[in-house]
């Protein structure tokens, strides 16, 4: 295996990896207890973006393998057009691993903006209400981020 993949393939698994502390950090009173945290504290939303991490540089170590290495400017725009190029309108891979990618471009996008807005209405929210909010999707990115893993590496491993 190409030592540029690994590397992009290790990084995914730390984003997982990563995602599934913050997950338990969050769902855990003990955890929090031990790191001095508010008991209402949470990082779903930061769950949500390793997840999305995870994919983006599994997808970064596919393409890889073909030869292909995106780059900035629009890195992730490029990133997923070759994968959805050599990977899904070839046929290659399932159209389901591509839906996956693209929600969670769709929510990383979705979060950024989201943050934004709620940073000058935040007087009008509690600290509950928000990070609580986002435990599902976090739940939901983290499950994606592990299947679009584990099959981007069945496919590099083939």
């Amino acid at each position: 295996m190409d030592s540029l993949v690994e590397i992009y393939l290790n990084r995914a698994h730390n984003e997982i990896m990563a995602a599934e502390s913050l997950i338990r950090l969050s769902n855990t009173k003990k955890d929090k207890l031990e790191f001095n945290l508010p008991e209402n504290t949470t990082f779903y939303s930061s769950v949500i973006s390793h997840s999305y991490y995870a994919i983006f540089y599994a997808t970064k170590a596919i393409l890889l393998t073909r030869n292909v290495n995106t780059k900035s400017p629009e890195i992730h725009k490029k990133t997923y057009d070759e994968f959805k190029r050599f990977f899904v309108d070839s046929g290659l891979l399932d159209v389901k691993l591509l839906q996956i990618y693209k929600k969670m471009i769709v929510r990383a996008d979705q979060l950024l903006h989201i943050i934004k807005d709620e940073k000058s209405k935040r007087g009008h929210f509690t600290y509950q209400t928000i990070p609580q909010a986002n435990k599902e999707p976090a739940d939901e990115s983290l499950n994606h981020a592990k299947f679009f893993v584990s099959n981007m590496m069945k496919v590099i491993e083939d």
